[in-house]
């Protein structure tokens, strides 16, 4: 017959590396994914779209003309943005847009962003001032719209412009 006898400090010392344990796989299942993952390509209608290294001006143009949008070289403004932590009706629709483009903003609720927005060139069918907004995280576009400067215009994803 065997007698094993456990400490109070034995029985400490297990409850707090199974503690330990529990905490870290849950940290592991909140916490969002990498830019690694994020810095993907996002495939839209059969075609990929590069979101990840949009620095400088010249980045924002070019990633617009991925989508034949043409815009003046340099942004009318920038500044920075917080994406708030609940949606309202106008964010939600707004959402809306972006997940029909492949990008979800609620990912990056009560986060601080850059808006960019740009002076459209050559908007096929409509005569007003058509803008370009680009949001933008750590150098990567996470949403952003093409939209008519008039009150009843319009407003939609980077792929669906005239």
């Amino acid at each position: 017959m065997f007698i094993y006898s456990l400490r109070a400090s034995s029985i400490k010392f297990v409850g707090a590396v199974a503690l330990s344990v529990a905490a870290l796989i849950a940290l592991v299942a909140l916490v969002p994914r990498t830019e690694a993952r994020d810095a993907a390509p996002v495939e839209a209608q059969g075609v990929e779209y590069v979101y990840s290294g949009i620095k400088t001006d010249e980045d924002r143009v070019k990633f617009l003309a991925q989508f034949g949008i043409t815009v003046e070289p340099t942004a009318l403004s920038s500044e920075e943005i917080k994406i708030p932590d609940t949606f309202d009706k106008v964010y939600v629709g707004y959402n809306e847009i972006q997940r029909a483009q492949g990008l979800d903003l609620t990912k990056y609720k009560n986060k601080k962003v850059m808006r960019y927005t740009y002076r459209v060139t050559g908007y096929e069918g409509y005569d007003g001032e058509v803008l370009a907004n680009l949001i933008v995280c750590r150098d990567k576009v996470i949403g952003g719209d093409v939209c008519s400067s008039d009150v009843n215009g319009f407003v939609h994803g980077f792929a669906n412009h005239g």
